[in-house]
């Protein structure tokens, strides 16, 4: 049988199998069950004749393996072309219970192999986290210090031969319907929702599919538990798993090692052959095989661009609105200047699938194909992952998972963002040719990370607050270097300012890191490219516009944050509330439709505040802050420094303005009576709290110290810091009169937190810089010198003030405060 008459067959029969849950067909009578040596029906060790296993009446697929169901059995038929293959699988949960992650969410990634023992298949767990070249003695060693644990043994059932190879055929019935942990639900999950056991009787496989590179299983798994985040009374937890059995290439693609100071998606391994007294972890990026043809070599190198070899193709799911195919396109063919920044044009390109009637075998579960997923999900979300090799880092597909109500997210970010100076989003609803540029937009970020680009939140920076409201500069430049940093929309510009940009485009930094990462260097591999990769990164070393800065957790370094713009926080800020105090008073009438009730107003006022928030988050971050900037030996400077005092005493100033004083201009009862019965001054007291708690942090407090200890009296001091806190949050102490409601609440969250201060220790958190923050041993530092003087100040200064006071209300407040003083103060003697 030919390849090509083969593939046809294969076509045929699965386009009778898509409408319906049996998707295996009758395999021809001149299939490879029909072409398999006679036997006897006597067993021979266990291994009966072919067609005694698999009968007639078996529905078969044929694909990288051949996959028959018999009854309610699944069998493998697995060449001995594939034995000691490497196969990559990657857990999915396919559906999901409420509560419990979303359609399409990577459970677990792990490289598997098929080996052959006596009369036994052996399914292996490959790590290739320790390595050493097969040409060195350790790798001996290495070998026996990871040896693959066995997920699972299968009996041969039965044998094929043809002229060219055996296949093997066992049943895997149990590997998707029994509790295969590596195949199921994780660890992490089970303990969360106290799962105890798998109910084998309300789980079942769903189908197999087999296509040429991969394997494509779905099954249902259900769970007794304890916790079950949803539908309680069952008792249990049912989730639907897409497991994906992909084939590695034999020769794995070259690597490209990571450098820091360039973002990028990376995986790390322990080598134990290299020339070093130390086993050391060597990092090399995720990316696409993007390589040269061989007749293009000669104009590569004489600098014209050049088609690679094999594009980066994505198509766009069918269940795709129609209006938004157009928009989901461009995001993606938006990454070609980055791409011919790397010297390759038509690199990446978006398709559509083909019709079920071009090719009713198309699915976008097929490995071949990249495909941007349309779901039909309240999530208002949207990611891009890919599935890589563990050995090379090369990446082999991608599925971006859009969600329905991404569309939410992005006019609630673009109404609160931009609608002071845009009338198209003063709205709820939004025209097509707008809610698409929105699509256009995520699509290109999430894009970006499907080619290995981590979020770089460093880029924003480098702008000037001014050039965002420059029309000119925006225009040239979008609103950031990087459409992968969290810079959403133009929130600095002005009324008057006139047509600027709105938002970040593929800029600058993208093209370089592209270049970076995927230009090929022809006459170097591996390793030896690291020179000139080098070279390529000092080029720019110290401009603000090819810098990377990493994701924080717990933002230590102000330059490098979420949902910022510009180079100065306080200043973007206070131009971002100037835009806010234009919202508010027209938010009734932007969200307003006759005959409907006020959840848009009540939505859109909540977007205010989370953005108001931000830009006392992005400001707070420059006190205790140090900036991070990734150096090389060969490089001078320091890569830690701390926040410039000046910078940081001009933070504290704003908190206290736009903050610690009662922003009334956020109060406004018109829409309290429309949207809630109370709550307005518990709302007002949650925001001011969360900025308190967050500056009086014991990493953020231990950084001032460390800061004092290195710069002396010129650095802004923990005493400094807390001296202004007080006085800003307690400023009626000194000028007299009534303290109103909203400021006796936000001095009671200040007692309550410096109590904490006294009482507790650091949480204990795990993870590197950005995500444990600052390390301190509380009780040991001057941290709580510093608070109970503090406290003892402020006692001295409410006794006084509590004398004076003419205000019955203020008095008792300021009398209650003196004896929550005293019990922090004094917890013993009080108890």
């Amino acid at each position: 049988m030919t390849k090509q008459f083969s593939y046809k067959l294969l076509l045929v029969a699965l386009s009778l199998s898509v409408s319906g849950c049996a998707v295996f067909q009758p395999k021809d009578k001149k299939g490879t069950a029909q072409t398999s040596e006679k036997s006897d029906s006597k067993d021979k060790n266990g291994i009966k004749p072919y067609d005694k296993v698999i009968t007639k009446e078996a529905k078969s697929d044929e694909g990288l393996f051949t996959v028959h169901k018999v009854d309610d059995n699944y069998f493998y038929e697995i060449p001995d072309s594939l034995i000691n293959r490497e196969m990559l699988t990657v857990t999915r949960i396919a559906k999901t219970a409420t509560g419990i992650g979303f359609g399409g969410g990577k459970q677990n990634t792990e490289v598997h192999r098929w080996e052959k023992k006596n009369n036994n298949i052996l399914l292996r767990l490959v790590s290739h986290e320790i390595y050493a070249a097969d040409s060195l003695p350790v790798h001996e060693a290495v070998v026996n210090s990871n040896f693959d644990p066995i997920i699972q043994s299968f009996a041969i059932k039965a044998i094929s031969k043809d002229s060219i190879n055996s296949s093997y055929v066992i049943d895997v019935t149990d590997l998707y319907t029994k509790d295969i942990q590596t195949l199921g639900l994780p660890d992490r999950t089970r303990k969360e929702y106290k799962v105890t056991r798998l109910d084998d009787s309300r789980s079942y496989i769903d189908t197999i599919r087999s296509y040429p590179e991969n394997v494509e299983i779905r099954h249902v798994k259900t769970y007794n538990a304890g916790e079950p985040p949803s539908n309680a009374s069952t008792g249990s937890i049912s989730l639907e798993f897409s497991n994906s059995m992909i084939l590695l290439p034999k020769v794995p693609m070259e690597r490209r090692y990571f450098d820091q100071r360039v973002g990028w998606f990376a995986r790390g391994q322990t080598d134990y052959g290299l020339d070093a007294q130390e086993s050391k972890t060597v990092r090399y990026l995720d990316r696409w095989r993007l390589e040269v043809k061989d007749e293009d070599i000669e104009k590569f190198k004489r600098g014209e661009l050049v088609e690679p070899k094999k594009q980066i193709v994505y198509y766009v799911d069918r269940a795709t609105p129609k209006q938004w195919i157009p928009f989901i396109k461009q995001g993606i063919n938006d990454w070609q200047v980055a791409f011919e920044a790397a010297g390759f044009k038509n690199a990446i390109v978006a398709k559509d699938p083909p019709t079920k009637e071009e090719d009713p075998d198309w699915s976008p579960e097929d490995v071949r194909y990249s495909v941007v997923r349309y779901l039909a999900s309240p999530i208002p979300n949207a990611n891009g992952p890919h599935v890589s090799d563990p050995r090379s880092g090369e990446i082999l597909e991608s599925d971006i998972n859009w969600y329905h109500n991404v569309m939410t997210l992005l006019r609630n970010w673009f109404f609160v963002q931009t609608a002071a100076i845009n009338e198209d989003a003063r709205g709820v609803q939004f025209k097509d040719e707008v809610m698409g540029r929105l699509i256009r937009f995520v699509s290109s970020h999430e894009v970006g990370h499907t080619l290995g680009l981590p979020h770089n939140m460093g880029s924003s920076v480098a702008y000037d607050v001014e050039d965002l409201r420059d029309p000119e500069f925006t225009k040239k430049y979008g609103t950031a270097p990087s459409i992968m940093d969290y810079a959403r929309f133009n929130y600095v510009a002005q009324p008057g300012d006139g047509d600027v940009a709105l938002m970040p485009e593929i800029g600058v930094y993208d093209k370089y890191s592209i270049s970076w990462g995927y230009r090929p260097i022809l006459d170097k591999k591996g390793k030896e490219e690291k020179e000139t990769l080098d070279q390529w990164i000092l080029k720019h070393a110290g401009d603000p516009m090819y810098r990377f800065g990493s994701q924080q957790r717990s933002v230590i370094d102000p330059s490098s944050q979420t949902e910022d713009l510009g180079s100065d926080a306080v200043l973007a800020s206070q131009y971002g509330i100037a835009n806010l105090k234009r919202i508010v008073p027209n938010l009734i009438e932007w969200t307003a439709e006759d005959g409907k009730n006020y959840d848009d107003l009540s939505t859109m006022y909540g977007q205010v505040l989370g953005q108001y928030n931000r830009y006392m988050g992005h400001v707070a971050a420059n006190i205790g802050g140090v900036y991070e900037m990734y150096k090389t030996y060969d490089q001078e400077g320091a890569v830690y420094t701390h926040v410039a005092t000046e910078k940081q005493k001009n933070a504290m100033k704003f908190l206290e303005t736009e903050l610690f004083q009662t922003p009334e201009w956020l109060i406004d009862q018109e829409i309290f009576n429309k949207v809630e019965f109370d709550g307005n001054m518990e709302r007002v007291r949650n925001f001011q709290e969360r900025t308190l708690s967050n500056l009086l942090d014991f990493g953020r407090m231990a950084r001032l110290i460390e800061n004092s200890e290195v710069n002396g009296r010129n650095a802004y001091s923990l005493i400094n810091m807390m001296t202004d806190v007080r006085s800003g949050i307690w400023s009626e102490l000194n000028r007299g009169g009534a303290i109103d409601a909203y400021r006796r609440n936000l001095q009671r969250a200040y007692l309550s937190r410096m109590e904490y201060l006294m009482t507790e220790e650091q949480p204990s958190r795990s993870g590197g810089w950005g995500s444990a923050g600052s390390r301190i041993d509380v009780a040991q530092s001057d941290i709580r010198p510093v608070v109970r003087g503090e406290l003892v100040t402020l006692q001295r200064n409410i006794r006084n003030a509590a004398n004076r006071s003419n205000d019955q209300l203020t008095r008792y407040h300021l009398l209650d405060a003196l004896e929550r003083i005293d019990l922090i103060l004094n917890p013993i003697a009080k108890g």
